[in-house]
């Protein structure tokens, strides 16, 4: 079967990811009754998380520009979700995956990357996500015959799938629902696709977003989420960071105790939500803005195996 029927035969999954759900956050008494906030619901994706946007435009168009022929392998790291969304699309696509994780992912993540028959390599937990990051770049540089690298972190169709997709949503449905454009968006940067991406489409309908960036400690860190800040952290290159108006630390026990409460509301997510969702309340209690949007980027049901649910 030739690339261009592949991606004919897997157009109804590639159909199935994006127009994600916006639903309204009721997390009274924390919130102004004249503040408004609002989330994608990203676990609908058929890969369970935001980064099936990214994957699927950066897939399509290396598959399209011939990058796989003569059985080369797609390269990248992740720290578990992005490897999901490559896994499953590389299996509908009949493109080989390599992907690199850190060995702190969580065990549904990595089951689910070796389950669509993806070649799983980790590395030392404590060393970091860099670590990995690093690794994947090494591993393109010494057999880039059997490599393709795709590189989330510098490629642009990351940040534009969300600019053409998540923000252009995130406006239409605003629009809708609320009869407004947001005031406040809150991301965090784990490749910077999504806070460029939608941050960039946002701006453009309101030249006064205040875009704040949540940012995790850095041990034990929150999955997907860098903590930057220190001279030797790796920033991706796609990261606008002139967006950023401001950025706010959130510790990992933050993160999980506003799943816990997400929880009790039924949505069920990961704890890189819940710390978007502790920064967007941070925003509604300084009765600053009236309509803040941020996303849930994926299902709690990634974390079983961690630590975050023997605390509920």
């Amino acid at each position: 079967m030739s690339r261009a029927e592949d991606l004919r035969e897997s157009a109804g999954l590639l159909a199935a990811i994006g127009h994600t759900p916006l639903i309204e956050l009721d997390l009274a008494p924390d919130r102004p009754r004249a503040v408004r906030i609002f989330a994608k619901l990203e676990a609908v994706n058929p890969g369970g998380s935001i980064k099936d946007r990214p994957v699927a435009r950066m897939l399509v168009e290396a598959s399209r520009a011939g990058r796989f022929t003569g059985g080369r392998r797609l390269l990248d790291s992740s720290s578990g979700n992005a490897g999901i969304s490559y896994a499953m699309l590389g299996a509908a696509l009949g493109v080989p995956v390599t992907i690199v994780v850190p060995g702190n992912a969580s065990h549904e993540r990595l089951d689910r990357i070796v389950a669509h028959g993806a070649e799983l390599i980790l590395t030392d937990p404590f060393k970091g996500y860099d670590f990995a990051l690093e690794e994947a770049h090494r591993l393109a540089a010494e057999h880039c015959q059997r490599y393709w690298y795709c590189d989330q972190y510098s490629n642009p169709g990351n940040w534009r799938a969300h600019y053409d997709g998540t923000g252009t949503e995130i406006l239409d449905q605003l629009i809708v629902q609320a009869q407004a454009v947001p005031d406040a968006f809150v991301a965090g940067v784990g490749t910077g696709g999504t806070l460029t991406g939608a941050g960039k489409r946002l701006r453009e309908a309101n030249p006064n977003l205040h875009i704040l960036a949540v940012i995790p400690e850095r041990f034990p860190g929150i999955e997907g989420l860098k903590p930057l800040g220190e001279p030797d952290d790796i920033v991706p290159k796609i990261l606008d960071e002139a967006l950023i108006g401001e950025r706010v630390r959130v510790s990992s026990e933050q993160a999980a105790a506003m799943c816990v409460r997400l929880a009790r509301q039924g949505l069920y997510v990961g704890p890189s939500s819940g710390a978007f969702v502790h920064g967007a309340l941070a925003l509604a209690s300084s009765r600053r803005y009236r309509t803040i949007v941020t996303v849930l980027s994926d299902t709690g049901e990634r974390y079983g195996s961690t630590e975050m649910w023997r605390r509920a």
